[in-house]
Formats: structure tokens, sequence, C-alpha cells
């Protein structure tokens, strides 16, 4: 499923976040797959997604570069790709 940025999205509920100095290891009890998150900051995002209507606004709280705006579309794409977030109905 591809990232749509006028949908609201959350973390998955089977999905664990285990801090780390880096970030966080993100582990998914139900696929088994495992993800790092690279930057505090990102795991600050990611656990507070449920929060916003839609990932646009998420993203609009978060007053980000356009760098960093990019890098965090590149890590949200590969966490909906596994299953790690996931839209929230």
């Amino acid at each position: 499923m591809p990232l749509d940025l006028e949908k609201p999205y959350r973390l998955n509920p089977s999905v664990a976040l285990r801090p780390e100095p880096f970030g966080a290891l993100a582990y998914h009890f139900g696929n088994r797959k495992l993800s790092f998150l690279k930057a505090p900051d990102l795991v600050d995002f990611v656990r507070d997604l449920g929060e916003h209507a839609t990932l646009s606004q998420a993203l609009d709280a978060r007053e980000l570069t356009d760098a960093r705006r990019a890098s965090y579309l590149k890590a949200l794409d590969s966490l909906v790709a596994t299953d790690m977030i996931v839209e929230r109905i």
C-alpha cells in the first residue's frame, strides 16, 4: 500500500518500539519484521501519528525543513511497506 498524505496513520498495534540511543527498534509481532528508527524525533513522530487527522497534518505540525520532511517520508514509506504503521480507520 503506497503512502497517502491525506489519510490518517498510526503505529500498528502489533508493533513494539524499544528505545535505543540512536532512536528505536520496531518489532512487528505478526510478521516478525524488525525496523530501525534512526532518530529520536522520528520515534516521537511515529508514536504521535494517531493524534493527527492526516499524515500531511502530522508532518506540518513538526515544522520540518524540506530535507528533513523528505527523510521522514522515505522512512514512513518503508514503515508502511513493512506494516509497522497502518492507516487509521
